[in-house]
């Protein structure tokens, strides 16, 4: 699953990649700034970016020069494509109100820096669970959807002869809604699915090759 990690300090960026390769997390991305983190993610592009894996999850910093890691987040999470993604913030700023701003932009985390290597993978790995389990429900839901769209156009296309059919005693026409005398299989034909193959019964074909059946 891919992790983009958002610093603007090579130093900062180094350690995080460093921590998280060792623990088998390969599929990284790297932007120094906010604008760079929008370019990975395709925000402000009329289409995604190319050959890269997708972003499970963002390690945001907090303090950067420019737009901030609290207005990133905020940015991000008022997109709808990306609005799963979890971030988690990494700062050396614990104060109340600080923390407060990160959670309302739409933090889900947050890791303090010096950033502890246990620290940061079991943050990372919860977050990265609770990824993988909004993916599947949203799959199952799409399914879902796809599943009952089918259904709804199936009994769309579905014919169901109901009600009073007026049919002749006689010729065993049927007088259709328009007032007109049908054939029974053509009636049939035009209000439901089936389909008719012609024979004779074997009274009829008695009846009319008389000599085909000896009495």
């Amino acid at each position: 699953m891919g992790i983009l990690i958002v610093d603007d300090s090579p130093d900062q960026q180094l350690l995080l990649k460093t921590i998280l390769k060792k623990a088998g997390h390969l599929d990284l991305l790297i932007a120094d700034s906010a604008t760079a983190a929008y370019d990975q993610l395709g925000i402000d592009q009329p289409e995604p970016p190319q050959h890269t894996p997708p972003v499970d999850l963002i390690l945001m910093d907090f303090l950067m020069p420019g737009i901030d890691g609290v207005a990133a987040t905020q940015r991000i999470k008022s997109l709808e494509s990306l609005r799963d993604i979890p971030v988690i913030v990494v700062t050396a700023k614990t104060a109340l109100g600080d923390l407060q701003a990160a959670f309302a932009a739409g933090a889900m985390d947050y890791i303090t820096k010096p950033v502890s290597s246990v620290e940061l993978l079991a943050r990372v790995n919860s977050a990265l669970m609770l990824k993988k389990e909004m993916d599947c429900r949203k799959t199952r839901e799409m399914e879902l959807r796809r599943s009952n769209a089918e259904l709804q156009q199936a009994l769309r296309e579905v014919k169901v002869l109901k009600g009073l059919v007026p049919i002749c005693a006689s010729c065993k026409k049927i007088r259709n809604d328009q007032g007109f005398w049908q054939q029974l299989e053509e009636y049939i034909q035009q209000h439901s699915e089936a389909e008719f193959s012609h024979g004779l019964c074997t009274p009829c074909i008695k009846k009319h090759y008389p000599g085909v059946y000896p009495d």
